[in-house]
C-alpha cells in the first residue's frame, strides 16, 4: 500500500488586472510529492483551422487556395486572357493608307483590361505570350510589338493599381499611350533598319507622316474601348469569382 505525502507549500504568485498591475499576494497550493508525467495538450479547434488555413488544400494547390497572385483560379484567368491575346494578334489591317506595312491589331486591349483586373504582372504576362507565335514568323517585329505593348499596359495598370478610380483609369491609359509612343519611335528608329532594308534617316522621315499618326490612332482605339468595356468585364469577373 503506497503512502503519498501532502505538503502545502506557500508560493508568491502575480495577479493582474485593471487597477493593480504586478501585485504580490500569498496563496496556498498543495503540491504532490509525486512527479507526475508531461502530457502534451490537445490541439485546439483554432489551431487547427490556422493550419488548414496555411496547408494547401490538395496536390494540385498553390498554396493560396483561390484569391492569391499564382491562385489555381488566377492562373486560369491569365490563361485565358493570353490566348484571347494570342488570337486577336492575328487580326491585322493597315490603319494609314499608304503604309500597308503598319497594321492595328487588338490584342493590346486584352492586355490592357488584364492589367485593370490583375495588376501590372498580369498585363506583363499576357503582353509577352500573347505575341509569342509570331515569334517563330517575325522576331524583330515580334520584339518591336513587346516594346509597345509593355510601354502600355504596365504603367497604365500600375497608376490604375495605386488610383483605382475614373480618373485613375484615365490618367493611366494616358501615360501607358506616352510611354508606347516613345518607345515606338525609339524602337522603329533601332530596329526597324535591322530587318525591313531601310536607313535610320528613311525611317526618321517616315515619323511624321506615318508613324506618329498610326501609333496615336493605335493607342487612341486601345484606350478608348478599355475605358468603355472594362467595368462590365470587371463585373463579369468578379461574378464568376463568387
Amino acid at each position: 500500500m503506497s503512502i503519498f505525502s501532502h505538503t502545502h507549500i506557500h508560493v508568491r504568485a502575480i495577479v493582474k488586472d485593471d487597477d493593480l498591475s504586478g501585485s504580490v499576494q500569498p496563496t496556498d497550493t498543495a503540491a504532490d510529492s509525486q512527479a507526475t508525467p508531461a502530457t502534451t495538450p490537445a490541439a485546439t479547434p483554432v489551431a487547427d483551422a490556422a493550419d488548414a488555413a496555411v496547408s494547401p488544400k490538395d496536390a494540385h494547390s498553390t498554396g493560396v487556395g483561390d484569391s492569391g497572385r499564382w491562385s489555381t483560379r488566377r492562373i486560369a484567368m491569365y490563361a485565358c486572357f493570353v490566348a484571347l491575346s494570342m488570337a486577336l494578334s492575328f487580326v491585322e489591317f493597315p490603319l494609314i493608307p499608304g503604309v500597308p506595312w503598319l497594321k492595328y491589331d487588338p490584342s493590346g486591349i486584352v492586355a490592357l483590361v488584364a492589367g485593370f483586373a490583375y495588376g501590372p504582372a498580369a498585363a506583363l504576362i499576357v503582353s509577352i505570350l500573347g505575341f509569342v507565335p509570331h515569334l517563330f514568323i517575325s522576331p524583330w517585329g515580334t520584339l518591336m510589338a513587346w516594346l509597345v505593348a509593355i510601354g502600355l499596359s504596365v504603367p497604365a495598370a500600375v497608376i490604375y493599381r495605386r488610383m483605382h478610380t475614373r480618373p485613375g483609369a484615365v490618367l493611366g491609359l494616358v501615360v501607358g499611350a506616352i510611354v508606347a509612343l516613345a518607345l515606338a519611335i525609339l524602337g522603329n528608329l533601332v530596329i526597324t533598319p535591322m530587318y525591313a532594308h531601310m536607313t535610320v534617316a528613311q525611317v526618321a522621315a517616315l515619323i511624321v507622316p506615318a508613324l506618329l499618326p498610326f501609333n496615336l490612332a493605335k493607342y487612341a482605339i486601345n484606350c478608348v474601348v478599355t475605358f468603355l468595356i472594362y467595368k462590365p468585364v470587371s463585373e463579369l469577373l468578379n461574378k464568376s469569382a463568387r
